[in-house]
């Protein structure tokens, strides 16, 4: 079976750019091992971050970088026997997170996450599925006036910069608009921009099922089996291609190495768990505990709590002791119940040094594409950059200019 493009992956990325380019008239094969949306894109805390303008820095401070040394952190964890081989990128991305670096960083990445809310919208809208977007934003709580003060002033610079705009929450206002938080939480910060969705992997699905509305076809299959113009193996047989789309979140460098591309990739592991409410308690925003660094979010399944970052290998067995470790303050902050999920979900999110994703064609290879490496905001910047690569795949107008994520700033 021929196609005119093959797009290798089925998390939201992939999904996006296969309906974009259905949409405009290209005939397109979609593959993955598992169902779309059963990877990375289905465990995160569901929300699409408008305000993110600033992408995750590495931390600076040689206070924080103590703390974290010891491994004993909730917001971060590591295996020692990873870190060797993570000095390279870690230095790099310690580097770049230079208070001028980052805020260069940042105007650059913001051309991008400023249309992340409004192509999720039109795309959900055509995938008949907006109901699972929520236009209410997301909020971060306090337990101490100096975290407090901190991340106020960093909102401040925020809307002063790029327009984010913000609601500030002192305690009694919060309890206002989460009754059910710790009644002894300092107060809040809500963002408004934001959506928030209920089901991350249901969105996925939705749109991976208006891309077969539109004629497009899903293939499970082995992305890793790629062979040179461009024909993979599925298990309805070999399919071959005019252009392909690698869009293969963490396993992506598992194809870029085989073609000679060395992009600095690491992965961020992250785990998630869903619990009960407790009877009459209700949550109606995902809230992040600063000093905590989780998320908690009301999703269809229920409470959903994720961890943040883990760094290890990629396939390394699952040490989910962060979530142990926030699971009994989470549920001083919310009154949670039983565990709903028999384990833990662990998946993992690709990153580069430079906070930035991997979004254009290769430079040696024609007709092979790249749409990898988002970290933190891979849910958030699916939308965006399934129109951004089909729009450059098309030769329409585009968007934004996107040659700050060009592959070859990596001389890969």
């Amino acid at each position: 079976m021929k196609f005119d493009t093959i797009v290798l992956g089925a998390g939201i990325v992939g999904v996006s750019v296969a309906a974009h380019l259905q949409k405009r008239g290209r005939s397109v094969a979609l593959v993955d091992l598992r169902q779309p949306g059963y990877e990375t894109s289905f465990g995160n805390a569901g929300l699409i971050q408008r305000e993110g303008v600033y992408p995750y820095a590495f931390p600076r401070g040689l206070r924080t970088l103590l703390r974290y040394a010891r491994n004993q952190s909730p917001d971060i964890r590591y295996h020692p026997n990873v870190m060797f081989k993570l000095a390279p990128f870690l230095w790099k991305y310690w580097r770049n997170s230079r208070p001028r670096t980052h805020a260069a960083i940042a105007r650059t990445y913001a051309t991008l996450i400023e249309h992340c809310v409004t192509e999720h919208r039109a795309l959900a809208q055509e995938a008949g599925a907006s109901e699972l977007l929520r236009p209410i934003g997301w909020m971060k709580v306090f337990r101490s006036a100096a975290q407090q003060d901190q991340e106020t002033h960093l909102a401040e610079r925020w809307l002063r910069e790029f327009g984010i705009e913000f609601d500030a929450l002192n305690a009694a206002r919060l309890r206002q608009t989460e009754p059910d938080l710790d009644s002894s939480l300092l107060g809040g910060l809500r963002y408004v921009a934001p959506d928030s969705v209920s089901d991350p992997n249901a969105l996925v699905t939705a749109y991976a099922r208006y891309f077969e509305k539109l004629g497009g076809r899903f293939f499970l299959g082995d992305g890793t089996t790629l062979k040179d113009k461009w024909k993979v193996y599925t298990h309805e047989g070999q399919i071959e291609g005019t252009s392909v789309v690698l869009a293969m979140g963490p396993w992506s460098d598992q194809v870029t190495s085989r073609l000679g591309y060395r992009f600095p990739l690491a992965v961020k592991r992250g785990y998630h768990m869903h619990y009960e409410a407790k009877p009459d308690a209700r949550l109606n925003h995902p809230v992040l505990d600063v000093e905590h660094g989780y998320v908690i979010a009301p999703m269809a399944r229920g409470i959903r709590l994720t961890t943040g970052a883990e760094l290890a290998h990629r396939d390394a067995p699952r040490t989910p002791t962060q979530l142990d470790a926030v699971e009994p303050i989470a549920r001083t902050l919310f009154p949670l119940g039983a565990r709903i999920d028999s384990e833990p979900w662990m998946g993992g999110r690709p990153c580069t040094p430079d906070m930035m994703p991997v979004i254009g064609p290769a430079s040696r290879h024609r007709d092979l594409w790249f749409a990898f490496g988002h970290a933190h905001h891979g849910f958030t910047l699916g939308a965006v950059t399934g129109r951004l690569v089909a729009e450059m795949m098309t030769g329409e107008s585009l968007l934004i200019d996107p040659y700050p994520f060009r592959a070859s700033r990596f001389k890969a």
